[in-house]
């Protein structure tokens, strides 16, 4: 895996163990010269994985709608100008398209509703067999076991075949899930869809 996408809160989150996660995934990333790509934010844990990994001399690509561009939370720019490089694009679902284009896999942090979609909808083009990359939740804290929880019993109640539950890779400690990534292979299944625009 040469590049990640990672998906975030643009929120940090009460616990100080969130913050203290992003920054040691931007760091990691950035000493292993795997490239980060994320949201394009400049709050939240946004912020601070792709701040730890530029400060660590990672390269850092930012994916924006041109709607948030130079919006304002609590007095801070909600887009990062500091980044490797910034890409700004015309909404939420080609910056989804654009980030799925640039990674090799895909890490959720904690986050709220903008977080669950994106990692939802990215196992789903991999359900599909739009993509056959790796997609892990970094379950710091547990913040993510409610989530697992309902995807195990989406397999029982027969709304998920258990191969398909087996792409949401886990992991309480981030060495351990990239790790898991690096050894994930796709099961093959037929491809669905035949261009990105049928999305």
């Amino acid at each position: 895996m040469k590049s990640l996408c990672v998906f975030c809160g643009s929120n940090a989150g009460h616990n100080p163990l969130y913050r203290a996660e992003a920054e040691k995934l931007g760091a990691l990333l950035a000493a292993r010269g795997i490239q980060l790509v994320y949201g394009g934010g400049n709050v939240g844990l946004m912020g601070v994985v792709a701040d730890a990994c530029l400060a660590a001399g990672g390269t850092v690509i930012g994916v924006i709608p041109q709607a948030l561009m130079g919006k304002e939370v609590a007095g801070r720019p909600v887009d990062h100008r500091a980044l490797t490089r910034l890409e700004v694009v015309d909404s939420m679902h080609t910056r989804k398209a654009r980030m799925a284009e640039l990674a090799d896999g895909f890490i959720a942090l904690p986050g709220g509703f903008g977080t669950f979609e994106e990692f939802c909808e990215i196992l789903t083009w991999g359900q599909l067999g739009f993509h056959a990359k790796p997609m892990g939740l970094l379950n710091v804290d547990g913040f993510y076991d409610p989530l697992l929880a309902m995807f195990e019993r989406a397999v029982q109640d027969g709304f998920l075949r258990e191969p398909n539950r087996a792409m949401a890779l886990h992991a309480d400690a981030i060495e351990d899930l990239l790790a898991r990534m690096a050894a994930y292979r796709a099961e093959p299944v037929s491809k669905w869809l035949k261009e990105e625009r049928q999305l």
